[in-house]
């Protein structure tokens, strides 16, 4: 269902032609000399513009594997256009050139408006509908733009692009029909089925809470394969090493790992952009401080052949992680559009239109390049760590461990008598980060007023 507004013109050379509407005779159209037709200025309702393939602005021609002989035909209409819409279902490209099974735009419920309450409130009450239904989008300036190969040659030109757009939008575009969540908080993907096109990310924060976890060398409870080596010392008078010294090789260990504090969670401004996506993978990362070490330990020592073993304890620090969020389109609901256009295009080839972030890919692409806020990213539910993620942290913890003295207390007879500190295991500022891996968080800003009236959460 479409709502669209009266689209309001502003003809400025009206106003230049000094018609007086009082007097009938007046209306009767007049010759003008040369000298009075160069006084007349005006501006025209269509404009027609035209971008060669040599021209500066052609960014086709200019990009690295570009086609260099594409010109763009551009019929503008100056004016803005006031539109409001829902569309129940959006499907383009479906089949055609990128295959079948598939389409390269599909949406449910799709919304278009004016700003309404959304930079204060996103709720579903009848003072946010009646500000939502009640404003429109604005498109300043919208478009019709033609790609056209060979523009030079009447006998093979041919159009190979059609794109429609604004030189500016202002207002809210909404996906879906609510930002939903199942009973264990994870988000419920609806609105965005599959997408060829380009949007940026806004750079946003978050807080992740992670649960202990208890690890293994070779037992069946989450076992690591991974043997902890270093090197132990007595504890000399004045603290450092004494005069006996050793290294060591764990040959068991069952350690329980803590996280005492939330990891802040940091995820940069960033583009995703592809073919017929129906989710996207966002790069965060984070340093996680104050994991308590405890648990139980056995090894080797290289001492006369002295087994230890014992309760084991100590706290790792400055673990840096790199999190790899999954997240399914269908959780993106809303995108605010502040002036920048929405390019809307097909392409029988990739292209580069003018005044666009992003090429477009072949067949139909939706390109949103004002950054879109998804809101805090504190993932909704704890996280638990992966045993890769462990394994990788483990090498981490042998090089701080190859590197740093433990220290046994005097003549050696802490570890001896079962009680073996790690200490405080600070991996050092240039230590690889392990990756932590995240599934369809759901995203608090994305949660928006239907664009209906009463109750209902798409008309």
């Amino acid at each position: 269902m479409f709502k669209i507004k009266p689209l309001f013109f502003t003809l400025i050379s009206l106003s230049t032609l000094d018609l007086s509407v009082g007097y009938a005779e007046s209306m009767t159209l007049q010759n003008l000399s040369d000298e009075q037709l160069s006084d007349v200025t005006g501006q025209a309702l269509m404009t027609l513009s035209y971008i060669a393939p040599t021209d500066t602005t052609n960014l086709e021609a200019k990009r690295v594997g570009g086609d260099t002989n594409i010109g763009f035909y551009k019929l503008g209409l100056e004016a803005d256009l006031e539109l409001n819409a829902n569309i129940k279902k959006l499907q383009l490209g479906c089949g055609g050139v990128n295959g079948v099974g598939g389409c390269d735009i599909d949406i449910d419920n799709l919304s278009l408006s004016g700003l309404g309450n959304s930079a204060t409130s996103n709720t579903a009450s009848v003072g946010d509908r009646s500000a939502r239904v009640g404003s429109s989008a604005v498109l300043t300036n919208p478009f019709i733009q033609f790609a056209i190969k060979n523009p030079n040659s009447a006998s093979i030109r041919q159009v190979v692009g059609i794109n429609l757009s604004s030189e500016k939008a202002v207002g809210l575009m909404t996906f879906g029909t609510e930002n939903k969540v199942d009973a264990f908080n994870n988000g419920i993907p609806n609105g965005i089925n599959s997408l060829s096109g380009y949007m940026n990310i806004a750079a946003q924060t978050g807080k992740a809470t992670i649960n202990p976890i208890t690890i293994s060398q070779n037992s069946n409870v989450n076992p690591t394969g991974i043997i902890l080596a270093g090197k132990a010392c007595s504890t000399g008078l004045f603290g450092g090493c004494g005069i006996i010294r050793t290294t060591y090789k764990t040959t068991s260990y069952n350690i329980t790992l803590t996280p005492t504090s939330q990891a802040l969670l940091t995820l940069p401004q960033q583009p995703i952009e592809g073919k017929r996506m129906s989710s996207v993978l966002l790069k965060a990362s984070t340093t996680v401080n104050n994991i308590n070490l405890s648990g139980q330990l056995a090894a080797d020592t290289t001492l006369l052949g002295i087994k230890i073993s014992g309760n084991t304890s100590g706290i790792l620090n400055n673990l840096k992680v790199n999190a790899t969020i999954d997240e399914s389109l269908g959780l993106f609901h809303k995108a605010t559009l502040k002036g920048t256009p929405v390019l809307l295009s097909t392409q029988f080839q990739d292209i580069k239109w003018p005044g666009a972030e992003s090429i477009a890919q072949k067949g139909w692409w939706l390109e949103i390049s004002n950054p879109i806020d998804i809101g805090d990213i504190t993932p909704n539910k704890n996280i638990d760590i992966a045993m890769p993620t462990i394994k990788d942290a483990l090498v981490e913890v042998n090089k701080f461990l190859e590197a740093n003295w433990v220290y046994c207390g005097s003549f050696a007879l802490s570890c001896l008598t079962g009680n073996i500190p790690l200490g405080t295991a600070n991996l050092p500022i240039n230590a690889s980060p392990v990756d932590m891996a995240m599934k369809n968080l759901s995203l608090k800003n994305q949660s928006f007023t239907p664009n209906c009236y009463g109750s209902l959460k798409f008309c």
